[in-house]
C-alpha cells in the first residue's frame, strides 16, 4: 500500500504539465503527508515485544535461484522509516522557491520511494538494487539545482567515491551468492570463519564511506557545498544514515567477524573523529564546518556501535537519528541564509542577533544539541557511549573521545559567535528579513521533535533494547 501509492505519485507528477507548479507542489506535499501518516500508523501498531519482521508488505520466492524478496518493518527499520517520513514534507517546502519543479518533486519522491524499500528489505541483493540506485536522483539534484559552478567537480567526488564503495558491496555480493546460493541476510551466519572475515570487511568498506569514514571522507564536504537545502539535509539527514543502518543490519550478524575487528575499527572511528573536529575549526565555509560535524557525530555512533556492548549500540543508534534532526535543522538554517545573502563564509556575517532574532534563537537550540548538551536529542546517546566505553576499554580511548566532545564545543561556538554577535557588516550586508512563514513552520517543528527525543528518549530505547536482543546476544 505505502509503495503503490508513492509510485503512482511518481507518474502523477511525471504526466502533469510543467506549467501546473502550484498543482505539483501541493500534490507532492500532500503524497509526502499521506505516507507519514501511514508509517506514523506502522508505529503506533508496532509490536515492540515481536523480534522478526512485521507489517510484511510484500514477499516473493524465485525458486530456481533460491531468492527470497521479503518487505517488511523491525525494531532496526521502523526508526529510519519514520525519520525518513518526517524529514520529507519538510524538504518539499524548503524547494519551494526552486525552479523545474516537476522534475525535482519527481527526484525527490524517487529518493523517498527508494529509501523506504531500502530500509524494509531483508535480502542483501535487493539492498545493493537500491542503495545504489538512490545515487541517481540525488546526482540529479545537485547537478541541476547546485549553487556554484564547482557542483561539477563536487559531483565527480561523490560519483567516484560511492561507485568505489560499490565495488566492495558487489564483489560481497557474488561471493555470499556463491557460497550460499542465497542473499537473504539470515543466511550469512552460515559462512566460514574465513569467508566472514572477507565479507565483513568488503562490506565494512561500502558502508563505511556512505558514513563516510576517514580516509573515505572528502566527497562529503565538497557535496555538502555544492548541494541545494533539499539536497544538503538529504544528504546529511538521511543518505549518511544508509551506511549505519548497513553495518547494524549485515555486519553484526558476523560474530567472530566484528569481535576479530573490533579494534581496527575503534582506532579508524577515533582517527576520523578528531581528524574531523580539527578540520571543522580551520572552516571558513559554514556548510563544511556542519559536514564535518556530521562525519565526526557519525564515526562517534559508530564508536558506540563497537564497543560491543547493548548501551554502547542503543547509543549509537540514538545518535544516528537524531544527528538526522540536529544537521537537517542546521542545513535548513544555513541554506535560508544563503537564500538571502547569497554567501555561506563567515568572514561577511556578523551580529545577525539585532536583525533576524528569530533565525538566530532557533539556530541557537540546534547549535547546542550538536555538541550534546542535556535535554537534547543528542546527549542521551552520547552519555550512554560513555558509560559503556568505561568499561573493558583502555582509558585513552574515552581521553580522546572525550577530547573530540570538547572540539566539537569549540568549532560550533565558534561558529555561532560569529554569527550572531558583534558589529553589523553594513559594507556587506545591507537588507534583513527574518524567517518567513514556511521557514517558521518548518524550524519549529524540528524544534519540537528534537526536544521531544531529548525528553522522552525512553521510547526509543525501550524499543531497540527488545527489537535488538536478537543481535547481541553474543556480547
Amino acid at each position: 500500500m505505502l509503495f503503490v501509492i508513492i509510485f503512482i505519485s511518481c507518474c502523477i507528477v511525471s504526466l502533469l504539465p510543467r506549467k501546473l507548479i502550484i498543482v505539483i507542489k501541493i500534490f507532492s506535499l500532500s503524497t509526502s503527508f499521506l505516507v507519514l501518516s501511514l508509517i506514523l500508523y506502522i508505529w503506533i501498531c508496532f509490536d515492540e515485544i515481536y523480534t522478526g519482521f512485521q507489517f510484511i508488505w510484500w514477499s516473493i520466492w524465485f525458486q530456481n535461484l533460491n531468492l527470497i524478496f521479503i518487505f517488511g518493518v523491525d525494531g532496526v527499520s521502523i526508526y529510519f522509516i519514520l525519520l525518513t517520513a518526517v524529514l520529507f514534507p519538510f524538504c518539499i517546502l524548503s524547494s519551494w522557491h526552486l525552479y523545474s519543479i516537476k522534475m525535482l518533486m519527481l527526484n525527490l519522491l524517487m529518493i523517498e520511494f527508494l529509501l523506504l524499500l531500502t530500509f524494509t528489505t531483508s535480502d542483501l541483493f535487493l539492498f545493493c538494487l537500491f542503495f545504489e540506485s538512490l545515487l541517481i536522483p540525488i546526482f540529479f539534484i545537485i547537478l541541476i539545482w547546485g549553487t556554484r559552478k564547482r557542483r561539477i567537480k563536487a559531483l565527480l567526488y561523490f560519483i567516484l567515491y560511492t561507485l568505489f564503495g560499490s565495488i566492495f558491496l558487489l564483489l560481497s555480493l557474488f561471493i555470499i551468492y556463491y557460497e550460499l546460493q542465497t542473499t537473504h541476510f539470515y543466511a550469512l551466519e552460515l559462512l566460514s570463519t574465513h569467508k566472514q572475515y572477507i565479507i565483513w570487511l568488503l562490506l565494512f568498506l561500502a558502508f563505511g564511506i556512505k558514513i563516510p569514514i576517514i580516509p573515505f571522507h572528502i566527497w562529503l564536504p565538497e557535496a555538502h557545498v555544492e548541494a541545494p537545502i533539499v539536497g544538503s539535509v538529504i544528504l546529511a539527514g538521511l543518505l549518511l544514515k544508509l551506511g549505519g543502518y548497513g553495518i547494524i543490519r549485515f555486519l553484526f550478524l558476523f560474530q567472530e567477524a566484528i569481535m576479530y575487528f573490533q579494534s581496527f575499527v575503534l582506532i579508524l572511528c577515533l582517527l576520523s573523529i578528531g581528524f574531523a573536529s580539527l578540520m571543522a575549526l580551520r572552516q571558513t565555509d559554514i556548510k563544511r564546518i556542519i559536514a564535518y560535524s556530521s562525519i565526526a557525530h557519525m564515526n562517534f555512533a559508530l564508536l558506540g556501535y563497537f564497543s560491543l556492548n547493548v548501551y554502547g549500540l542503543i547509543g549509537g543508534l540514538l545518535i544516528i537519528i537524531s544527528h538526522g534532526i540536529v544537521s537537517a535543522s542546521l542545513f535548513f538554517l544555513v541554506g535560508y541564509l544563503y537564500i538571502r545573502f547569497q554567501t555561506r563564509l563567515l568572514y561577511y556575517y556578523s551580529g545577525l542577533a539585532q536583525v533576524l532574532p528569530l533565525f538566530i534563537t532557533f539556530l541557537f537550540i540546534f547549535i547546542i544539541s550538536n555538541f550534546s548538551f542535556p535535554l537534547s536529542s543528542n546527549f542521551i546517546g552520547e552519555i550512554l557511549i560513555f558509560i559503556c566505553l568505561s568499561f573493558g576499554f583502555q582509558i585513552s580511548v574515552i581521553c580522546i573521545a572525550a577530547l573530540s566532545t570538547f572540539f566539537t564545543v569549540a568549532y560550533i561556538l565558534f561558529f555561532f559567535n560569529r554569527l550572531a554577535f558583534g558589529q553589523i557588516k553594513i559594507i556587506f550586508l545591507n537588507f534583513f528579513f527574518d524567517l518567513q512563514r514556511i521557514e517558521y513552520c518548518v524550524i519549529l517543528f524540528l524544534v519540537y521533535l528534537n526536544m521531544a527525543l531529548g525528553l522522552f528518549p525512553i521510547i526509543c530505547i525501550i524499543t531497540f533494547f527488545i527489537s535488538l536482543k536478537l543481535l547481541v546476544v553474543f556480547l
